[in-house]
């Protein structure tokens, strides 16, 4: 675990958080249209903020949000229980794992399968059956106030696109294929762009820098590509 230098990565959680909670109560007030843009929008933005609750908790395992432990902690436990009520305990070791094991048998985000397959292997590995009667419990309380629709819609499904977008971006692309003796990460890389790197999945598709550099925040992880990139001409 790496103690970062400044309270910064409070800040930016901090705003993911915010932007998450009031991004969602706007759209729970609005009403499901098929063929309105601002529901496909409001989806899309929703799954990118899901995104980055996930991302904040990862920072937290990596001791990269806060300089006090009991604060970087917390906002790790939060940010994972708003994303579908993970437990930042339960994941906090599965991850810790992958960066030791990656792409082994040990590494439980690795499968040898294809896409369809490796991607139920991850689900697997992060639902439990206390998430889903949480979710259950939470949904039939909100559905008193809230449409179902709206729920379904604006609540739960950006949760499960966001599963794909982090699969996909963060595992997938990275770890699948062989990959050459002297890369050490057994990981692969996004090509340097900063702007699609961060829609995508918030630079952690530059993830064999994320390897080499576990103690980088997600938000300065563009510096490292850049710092690798000038390396290699």
């Amino acid at each position: 675990m790496v103690t970062p230098k400044s309270n910064r990565g409070i800040y930016v959680a901090l705003i993911i958080i915010a932007l998450w909670f009031g991004v969602l109560t706007w759209a729970l007030q609005q009403p499901v249209n098929s063929r309105a843009l601002i529901t496909y929008l409001l989806i899309a933005i929703l799954t990118h903020l899901y995104t980055g609750l996930f991302i904040t908790a990862h920072d937290a395992m990596h001791g990269t949000v806060a300089k006090n432990s009991r604060i970087n902690h917390f906002i790790g436990h939060l940010s994972a229980l708003l994303f579908s009520y993970n437990f930042y305990n339960r994941l906090f070791p599965k991850h810790h794992l992958h960066h030791r094991h990656v792409a082994t048998d040990q590494d439980p985000d690795y499968h040898r399968g294809g896409f369809l397959a490796w991607y139920f292997s991850f689900l697997r590995q992060y639902i439990s059956w206390q998430q889903i009667v949480l979710m259950a419990i939470s949904f039939n309380v909100l559905k008193l106030w809230i449409p179902a629709d709206r729920l379904i819609v604006y609540w739960m499904l950006p949760a499960v696109l966001s599963t794909l977008q982090l699969f996909y971006f963060g595992t997938y692309l990275p770890h699948r294929g062989e990959h050459a003796p002297e890369n050490p990460h057994k990981s692969g890389s996004q090509r340097l762009n900063h702007v699609w790197a961060f829609i995508s999945c918030y630079f952690f598709g530059y993830h064999y820098e994320h390897h080499a550099s576990p103690g980088t925040p997600w938000w300065m992880l563009w510096k490292v590509k850049e710092n690798y990139a000038a390396r290699q001409k």
